[in-house]
């Protein structure tokens, strides 16, 4: 029998698709993040016995929760002979475009398994926590998932046999963000997207992903630059963001080296140079309260731990 019988797991927020990796690319934000706390119990299942925080109007029906519907299905797939009661404290808004959703089923999961007896892999995990991600995006993805359990910038490959691979990123850059007091659905986001893509705006996206690798691997800030931009997600996304076009102008003016919508939105980010960090997250700042919309805003380094066991 393992001798942990209680363990609390911390997961980050996250920026899905980095502009130019829809669903594959992803980096944490440590700044913010959910707590999980799993006890074992005697009887199999899950129980949720508390939500809090800045969401807590949560469903604590385990299968109808991102968190709960991950500890089942490592408890069904595993059949373990005991079951998790859980506390849920949720410090990312739900409908942010952080990874609120994928942070909960993340941390429960990185708590689970720290009281199971023999642990599991992150992949393993991280199969797990899609299935929790599936409640509230609809249908599996990694793209948030995978920098919240892994940390820093990672491409994830594969849905059923996932590969995931960290992707250095120069140390002399920072990425600001500005979240809007705003709540924006991933199934909403989703759902005004083209199914087709013109091969043109394909050969342009593939271009530029390659690119974006190339240059972090290179530590290439000019070829980082040319390439962190959205040519077939982001139009078709911004008229959900108010102001979307003025902030990502102003940041592009004030140094950023890309600006575009964290992940379904309407959370906005942008990569700059330490040097210009504080004139970026000032111009998105000020844009966005040009059209009244009040926002948070970080400046923080890519290069995260992602998530861990705190108690």
């Amino acid at each position: 029998m393992s001798s942990v019988h209680k363990a609390t797991a911390f997961a980050p927020a996250s920026v899905a698709n980095v502009a130019i990796g829809f669903d594959i690319l992803g980096f944490a934000v440590d700044e913010l993040g959910d707590k999980v706390t799993v006890t074992r119990k005697p009887e199999r299942g899950v129980t949720i016995t508390d939500i809090s925080g800045v969401d807590a109007d949560l469903p604590k029906k385990p299968e109808d929760n991102t968190a709960g519907r991950a500890l089942l299905a490592m408890a069904q797939e595993l059949d373990l002979p005991f079951g998790f009661e859980m506390q849920i404290e949720k410090g990312i808004p739900l409908g942010s475009g952080l990874g609120g959703s994928a942070a909960s089923a993340v941390a429960a999961v990185v708590a689970g398994n720290a009281v199971l007896e023999q642990p599991l892999s992150r992949i393993e995990l991280l199969k797990f926590a899609m299935q929790g991600e599936a409640v509230a995006a609809g249908s599996r993805h990694a793209d948030n998932i995978s920098p919240s359990l892994f940390g820093g910038l990672v491409v994830t490959v594969g849905i059923d046999h996932p590969r995931v691979k960290h992707i250095p990123v120069p140390g002399q850059v920072r990425a600001v963000m500005a979240h809007p007091h705003l709540f924006l659905s991933t199934r909403q986001a989703r759902s005004i997207l083209r199914p087709n893509v013109a091969m043109s705006d394909f050969i342009w996206q593939t271009a530029h992903l390659a690119g974006f690798i190339c240059g972090c691997y290179t530590n290439d800030i000019d070829l980082i630059r040319a390439s962190l931009e959205d040519v077939v997600i982001q139009d078709q996304r911004k008229s959900l963001i108010p102001g979307f076009d003025d902030v990502r102008q102003a940041a592009l003016a004030a140094g950023a080296l890309g600006c575009s919508i964290s992940g379904a939105g309407p959370t906005v980010f942008a990569w700059a140079l330490q040097d210009s960090a504080l004139a970026v997250r000032e111009a998105m700042v000020k844009n966005f309260g040009r059209h009244d919309v009040k926002v948070d805003d970080w400046i923080i380094e890519i290069n995260s731990p992602g998530a861990r066991v705190v108690a």
